[in-house]
Parts: C-alpha cells; structure tokens; sequence
C-alpha cells in the first residue's frame, strides 16, 4: 500500500484502537476517526476524559485499524497535537448528534491530529517478513 491507499483504507475502516500511556503503563480504546486525509488523521476525545488527560501529558500514541473480511492491518504510530480550527468544530456535532447532550452539560470536545505519522500494514502472508514503514 502507498500512503493514498492508507489513507483510503482509514476511510473505510474508521473505528481504531487507540494506545496511550498512563503513568507508564498501556491504555489502549477503541475510537472513531473523523477524518483521514493529506493533512493528518483526527478523531475526537473530551478535554475531562482519561484519554484527554493522557493526551496532553504524552502524545504520543499508535492507532490500529483493521479489516478482518480483507484480512489486513494496519498501525500507524506518531505524535497527536489538539487542532483548535472552526470548521472541525462546526463539523464534529453534525456528524455526532448524540454527543450534543454533553456538550450542552458543560463537556468540553476536542479534537487531535496525528501528522506526520508512520504505518505499518500488516497482513497474514507478511507476517513474519521485516517490517517497512510508509511516511503519512
């Protein structure tokens, strides 16, 4: 796969497995991406989560996305920084009614970018073969 094919394969494959560090030990959640494209993969957390709170002490993390019908992983690790633009904000509760509720109670959305990242794809006849790296 080269970088645009990635990205695609995100796309399609939205829900990820986030891993952070908490205190030095693993914390890993499954977590939906709003988006995948040239300028980075986002997806959205709240500031007064555990996730939030790890975010801002270390942010770096891996994501791991999967298709299991195709049989293909793919991980892409690298450093997450908070994007404070407009319209990631006028589009986050568009696509998320649901969250409007908590917004309304006083819960602060933020979203993050991973740029810059590296992937890596696994798949099962790769699997014992060195692993290459694609730039994102």
């Amino acid at each position: 796969m080269n970088k645009q094919e990635i990205l695609e394969f995100i796309t399609k494959n939205r829900t990820s497995h986030l891993a952070t560090l908490e205190d030095g030990a693993p914390r890993v959640r499954a977590i939906g991406i709003a988006k995948a494209d040239e300028d980075g993969i986002r997806f959205q957390t709240w500031k007064s989560k555990d996730v939030g709170k790890q975010l801002e002490r270390n942010p770096e993390v891996e994501l791991c996305f999967n298709n299991y019908e195709e049989g293909i992983q793919v991980r892409v690790r690298g450093s997450v920084v908070p994007v404070d633009d407009a319209a990631s904000k006028e589009d986050f509760i568009p696509r998320r009614p649901q969250f409007q509720k908590w917004i309304d109670e006083g819960q602060e959305p933020i979203m993050y970018c991973l740029k810059n990242g590296l992937a890596h794809i696994w798949t099962l006849e790769k699997n014992f073969e060195s692993k290459e790296f694609i730039h994102l």
